[in-house]
């Protein structure tokens, strides 16, 4: 199978998950085997939201809205120009997937393919749904991706490298199981603002998408802020108020409940506007419905304290600011080329 073959695949994957990026699904009589797959996607939408509270259909959607923009011809082909994937030599690439946001490894999924391996699957048991489906339609568009993708549920063996993303503490497990294999291996991470206090209302609205969507949950959401001493926090509010109906998620409004009753009884400092509440911590992970925060002294200062720490640290959010930064509301849309962790994983993938 071609490199341009594997190309044309992969958009035409990114037309089909277009047709369920608005509030109802449109099908496109463009769109190939729709007569196949158009009705058990939509049913498979239903499922993925009734097995995870965190996943809401506006979540889902959000997803494969971000996909099918992805998805196509030039970004695909512009991600791919950098490297020589014509002759490379196919090895079978064992993934394990997080569960935290929709679709969270199908960029892993994605490149082993589009670079020409074999994929083996292990999914997290929070998102197992989605894609399994969409890889049966992958292999309908092009028969020659079959016998190349598998999933299982029990022990992964017979691969030659592994991605494996999860926990600070399943990373030790993985580091000792997998320590014959090149491999990937990724943390926890967080991403952080950085504030001066001279962001407009637009920005720190912007700056909202960033902390809010997926309900928090992914290392592309900012769950702390910097901000210089004597920093006013009422704009901040103002410009997230429209979030909140998330208090109407019934496990979002838990969490908040319950967070906000520990801090009540251990006398915490934090501030709250009844779905929301930051409070001054030192630390990059912060509890759902929360976001820490932290002063700084200087800009300068601050930099060096961040590139310290940058192996925490998935995204820096700011506005002329710092050298590689990312504009407020951008987190959540990642081009294919921007790797988790900064790690290139198609040049892993030749490597490997």
């Amino acid at each position: 199978m071609q490199l341009e073959e594997r190309i044309t695949a992969f958009v035409k994957l990114g037309d089909f998950i277009r047709q369920f990026t608005n509030n109802s699904p449109q099908q496109d009589d463009t769109v190939a085997y729709n007569a196949l797959f158009f009705d058990g996607f939509k049913h498979q939408l239903k499922l993925a939201e009734q097995h995870n509270g965190w996943f809401t259909l506006e979540a889902i959607k959000f997803a494969l809205k971000s996909w099918s923009n992805a998805l196509t011809q030039d970004n695909i082909t512009t991600w791919l120009a950098p490297y020589k994937l014509k002759t490379i030599t196919p090895k079978r690439i064992a993934i394990i997937m997080a569960g935290n946001i929709p679709l969270v490894g199908f960029h892993d999924f994605i490149a082993v393919l589009i670079s020409g391996h074999e994929v083996r699957v292990k999914q997290s048991s929070n998102d197992k749904h989605l894609l399994p489906f969409l890889s049966k339609y992958l292999e309908h568009v092009a028969p020659e991706f079959k016998g190349l993708i598998q999933f299982t549920d029990g022990a992964l063996d017979n691969f030659d490298a592994v991605i494996a993303t999860g926990s600070n503490n399943t990373a030790r497990y993985f580091e000792y199981y997998f320590k014959t294999k090149p491999a990937i291996i990724r943390t926890n991470r967080n991403s952080v603002a950085v504030l001066t206090g001279n962001e407009t209302p637009e920005d720190l609205k912007a700056l909202s998408e960033d902390i809010f969507r997926y309900f928090g949950l992914g290392c592309r959401n900012v769950s702390k802020l910097f901000v210089p001493k004597g920093y006013n926090f009422t704009p901040f509010f103002e410009a997230i108020y429209h979030w909140h109906p998330i208090i109407n998620k019934a496990k979002y409004a838990n969490n908040y409940d319950y967070n906000k009753a520990v801090y009540l009884m251990s006398e915490f400092d934090m501030l709250e506007n009844g779905f929301f509440m930051i409070k001054e911590d030192q630390s990059y992970a912060s509890p759902i419905a929360t976001a820490f925060y932290e002063y700084y002294d200087d800009l300068e200062t601050l930099k060096t304290q961040l590139d310290a720490d940058k192996a925490k640290i998935q995204c820096v959010v700011a506005k002329n600011v710092m050298t590689e930064e990312i504009p407020f509301g951008h987190t959540q849309h990642p081009q294919l080329w921007d790797y988790a962790d900064g790690i290139d994983t198609i040049a892993f993938l030749n490597d490997a």
